[in-house]
């Protein structure tokens, strides 16, 4: 009987360092030093950051992404932030993983490649944590450490979103939603105003503009552009700022189009300029460096608005005939009118530049007389503007957004104009329509939107919760006026205007 109780005893034991020594324990991971909060350290590195896949050894193979710990993860691949801190929508960490529909588009090929896809409550953990800021194990949130860090901003029409851009990393940090109604208003315009407190953008198809801080980029106010919301509704295409900030002037993009006064101050509307004809598609618009003056680009014709804005009660604009020939009425089906876009004035002040979207050309003027000083041949529907102040590199950069010609096989091109001697230089390949464009004269390189809209154009990264093609942004270098290597950022749809903040 003994024998058989000892036979028991032992072979209980047996079995215990049998079960213990074959047990696969959990991993560890030290908060040190991976810097994720455990949890999803507990998903990344046994899913993401393993041999073959995102770690050091293996990245170069993967998109350039190591996931090894959180810094590396927040340096991001070569289509930019993959983790982008209170949008898990827009962050490729959580659109890569996820195979749930009702969590969110699901983006092939799913990861982690060829294994395992994760569990509902790991993708709910993942995406939680990215809404909520996606901190380090500390409770740091990436890029909110510096509240005058230099940047750039960019809207996204169909998605109803700004996105800022790092500018000494050109990696995306934020993406905020703007408008107010529920439905796409197309965040069309965005400027910042010159004291660089705020910016502001309007919609193409909305009633307000809507402001907020450039130091935290928190939300200031949405002013309505007009005395009733239904008087308000318009497709607002362009915000300019007076030089000291207290006022901004808001264009309606309408045949018979208006503008919007706007106190900045008391952030609320002051008077709209308009009448019968008066406007016809205003577009574009800026301020003379004298600030008496507000020159508007319409699309229509072949001339551009002068407003004196010293009067309190507006007097009819001044017609300014931008192609030196006899005024021609406006007609928006006759190809042969210039159909101006956008205007801007040399940093000097000497002169100013329009675009011409129908007859492909940029129409320089001559500021003191608004006489035609020169006729500069340029790629295809010429569209926005940039302008270096840098003596160095005196350059004028126009996107053509349906420039065909130029690069066959591509449609878009920026042209480069030395705005000293109103000279063309070069065109630079930048991507599939580009549209938004906005100069950095501290790194001497230029922001170029390409917003990848119509059919044609590259294959995206990713997909993204709204409908169509995600847009990108790449870079010139000023000093070469090429390409600058390597910098080819995924967006939202239809990316199309952008602003530096200095």
């Amino acid at each position: 009987m003994r024998k058989g109780i000892l036979f028991f005893s032992i072979s209980i034991f047996l079995f215990a360092i049998i079960y213990v020594g074959c047990r696969r324990d959990e991993p560890v991971f030290s908060e040190q030093s991976c810097q994720y909060p455990i949890a999803i350290a507990n998903i990344v590195m046994t899913k993401c950051a393993v041999s073959g896949c995102h770690d050091a050894v293996s990245k170069d193979a993967c998109a350039g992404l190591d996931l090894t710990s959180w810094d590396k993860m927040m340096d991001g691949d070569r289509n930019g932030a993959i983790c982008i801190p209170y949008s898990s929508e827009n962050s490729t960490l959580f659109l890569f993983t996820n195979s749930f529909s009702d969590m969110g588009p699901i983006v092939p090929p799913t990861m982690p490649l060829n294994a395992t896809p994760l569990t509902r409550a790991q993708e709910t953990t993942l995406r939680n944590w990215s809404d909520a800021g996606a901190p380090n194990a500390k409770g740091f949130v990436k890029w909110s450490d510096n509240p005058n860090r230099k940047k750039y901003y960019i809207t996204n029409q169909s998605c109803d979103m700004v996105c800022t851009v790092d500018a000494a990393t050109n990696l995306q940090m934020r993406y905020f939603p703007v408008g107010a109604d529920g439905s796409v208003e197309n965040p069309h315009n965005i400027k910042i105003t010159p004291d660089g407190k705020y910016w502001a953008c309007c919609f193409a198809t909305g009633k307000y503009l809507e402001v907020h801080r450039t130091s935290d980029d928190a939300f200031v106010a949405r002013i309505l552009l007009g005395p009733t919301d239904s008087a308000a509704v318009g497709s607002w295409n362009s915000v300019t700022f007076s030089a000291d900030s207290r006022y901004a002037w808001v264009v309606d993009w309408s045949f018979n189009g208006r503008v919007a006064w706007v106190d900045m101050q008391t952030m609320h509307w002051r008077q709209t300029y308009q009448g019968s004809s008066l406007y016809v598609q205003p577009h574009g618009s800026c301020l003379s460096p004298d600030g008496n003056n507000l020159y508007i680009a319409p699309t229509a014709g072949n001339i551009v608005y002068k407003q004196d804005i010293t009067i309190p009660q507006l007097a009819s604009p001044e017609s300014i005939i931008v192609d030196g020939n006899s005024f021609v009425t406006h007609n928006t089906t006759v190809h042969l009118f210039d159909c101006p876009h956008e205007v801007l004035f040399s940093p000097d002040g000497t002169k100013y530049f329009v675009t011409g979207q129908n007859k492909d050309i940029i129409r320089v003027m001559d500021a003191a007389t608004d006489m035609l000083i020169a006729s500069i041949p340029v790629g295809d529907f010429p569209q926005e503007m940039a302008i270096s102040s840098d003596p160095s590199t005196p350059y004028l950069y126009v996107t053509c957004m349906e420039d065909t010609t130029t690069f066959p096989g591509n449609r878009g091109s920026v042209a480069v104009i030395n705005w000293q001697t109103n000279s063309f230089v070069t065109a630079v390949k930048t991507g599939w329509q580009p549209h938004g464009i906005t100069l950095n004269d501290d790194q001497h390189v230029v922001l170029v939107v390409n917003s990848n809209y119509s059919p044609g154009g590259p294959a995206p990264h990713h997909t993204s919760s709204c409908a169509g093609n995600d847009g990108y942004f790449t870079m010139i270098d000023m000093q070469t006026n090429t390409l600058a290597g390597g910098i080819k950022t995924e967006l939202s749809v239809f990316p199309y205007s952008a602003v530096y903040r200095k």
